[in-house]
């Protein structure tokens, strides 16, 4: 038996206060937060003066498991983190190694400090309707707001932000 259109309307909106809520105890805590940016490879100058790839500020969140979370209550599925030091020279490694280090150098040519976590390769998660039935990290099912993070199964929206975010305000020592 399925509930009415009404009942996953009530939770569409019950998860967006979820998320400003946890944002306004995240921010009031104090809780470590990181960049959010957009890996973007310009277009060369003139058509033939190559430029730098970049990474471009978006803002800041807070990981909450498969999630990046804003102050405003924003919400993004995660993507690819990058932590930035300074990249060295190409050492014609595997492939995923010199993109790691493609990443970094990105991250300072965009002005990101050393030891910064950028996230890119994210994508924002409209808090609407298209949360109903979604595949993503944040979907909305039988009324009810949910969070799934890689395989494991969907856990209630509500306990998936407040454990995340009691781990985020005392994180385990030596964390």
């Amino acid at each position: 038996m399925s509930r009415p259109a009404s009942a996953d309307a009530a939770a569409i909106e019950h998860a967006a206060a979820l998320l400003r809520a946890t944002a306004e105890r995240l921010a009031s805590g104090g809780a470590r937060d990181e960049a959010l940016a957009r890996y973007e490879e310009p277009k060369p100058v003139l058509g033939m003066i190559q430029r730098r790839p970049t990474m471009r500020p978006l803002g800041r969140a807070w990981r909450m498991g498969a999630l990046l979370l804003q102050g405003d209550g924003a919400v993004w599925a995660t993507g690819i983190s990058t932590r930035v030091a300074e990249p060295g020279r190409p050492q014609h490694h595997t492939a995923s190694v010199e993109i790691r280090r493609a990443y970094r150098a990105a991250a300072i040519v965009g002005g990101f400090p050393m030891g910064e976590t950028v996230n890119h390769g994210i994508a924002p998660i409209a808090i609407d309707e298209t949360l109903i039935g979604a595949a993503g990290p944040l979907f909305v099912a039988e009324g009810q707001a949910w969070a799934r993070w890689g395989r494991d199964a969907p856990v209630r929206l509500e306990r998936y932000l407040d454990d995340l975010a009691d781990l985020l305000l005392h994180p385990p020592q030596g964390a």
